[in-house]
């Protein structure tokens, strides 16, 4: 219609140019009839795509609302909640400018392929950083693990310093920063030491073949309830774990508060040395035993 009213003016303009005189009436009162009518067609359009772009606001307005009180309900991370908000007020956004240019008339379909082959092709240029981002959402939204646990993954441990949209921070116990992508840490396997409020902590003292273990095992419940960073529940477990090559090998396990894992560790490390040797049990060493050949 709009094509047929633009020839229409085209060839009545030309008229009047050529010979005003030639200028058919009814023709000219049609033009201008459709004249009027494509502008009140194109005024009431105008006036419903206001409509929509108004009530198309105020509703992103109340589902952001909605969307920021849930999010506070889940206490997530303040990181997640601005990214989601913006992400929902972008997407729908995007879907009222795309309703108001329809209902102006204008072909939406070119810019909506136009936009998926932006994605696609974005997409594959950050396919690495998407992966991260996404892990990295993963993580701020179940919390496997938070800012101050101690961490090992990827090959690494430390405790966790940062924990980004794109990568987690950690520093180690010597004091380095160890930057490892969400992606992987997402995708693969990571242990939390801080999670559960008790730890076990494992060791095997050896004894010469020969020793009495019941003398040992006494010594080692003395050296265990001295330390009050020891819990008595679970109860330390002290028994004869394996006949070695060259030992008696004794499995001892204590629980302990998480914090206290390594203090705990080099104490009975240091502590069951000195005791053993104030208590005459000597610690095993290699041996060989060469059978000569009789000439």
């Amino acid at each position: 219609m709009e094509e047929t009213l633009q020839n229409d003016s085209i060839n009545l303009v030309e008229q009047l140019v050529a010979d005003p005189t030639q200028v058919d009436v009814n023709h000219l009162t049609a033009v201008w009839s459709n004249l009027v009518d494509s502008g009140v067609d194109l005024g009431k359009r105008l006036l419903a795509a206001l409509v929509i772009y108004f009530v198309g606001k105020w509703i992103i307005k109340l589902l952001r609302r909605i969307m920021e009180k849930m999010l506070v309900r889940h206490n997530l991370e303040p990181s997640v909640k601005t990214f989601i908000g913006s992400l929902i007020n972008v997407l729908l956004t995007v879907l009222l400018l795309i309703a108001v240019i329809s209902t102006l008339g204008i072909e939406t379909t070119s810019f909506a392929a136009l936009l998926a082959s932006a994605g696609v092709a974005i997409g594959m240029a950050l396919s690495g950083q998407l992966s991260n981002f996404t892990g990295g959402l993963m993580i701020l939204l179940f919390k496997p693990y938070k800012v101050g646990d101690y961490l090992e993954a990827q090959g690494q441990a430390g405790v966790v310093q940062a924990i980004q949209m794109f990568q987690t921070v950690l520093t180690t116990t010597d004091n380095k920063t160890v930057i490892i992508p969400n992606g992987a840490i997402s995708s693969g396997i990571m242990v939390n030491y801080s999670t559960q409020p008790e730890r076990r902590v494992d060791f095997s003292f050896g004894l010469e073949y020969g020793q009495d273990f019941e003398k040992a095992r006494e010594v080692l419940l003395q050296v265990i309830q001295a330390n009050s960073k020891i819990l008595s529940t679970p109860a330390p477990f002290i028994e004869l774990g394996s006949l070695s090559a060259s030992s008696v090998d004794i499995t001892v396990r204590v629980w302990v508060k998480g914090a206290d894992y390594w203090d705990v560790f080099f104490y009975m490390n240091k502590n069951v040395y000195a005791a053993f040797n104030k208590a005459g049990i000597p610690f095993p060493f290699p041996q060989l035993t060469v059978h000569q050949a009789k000439s």
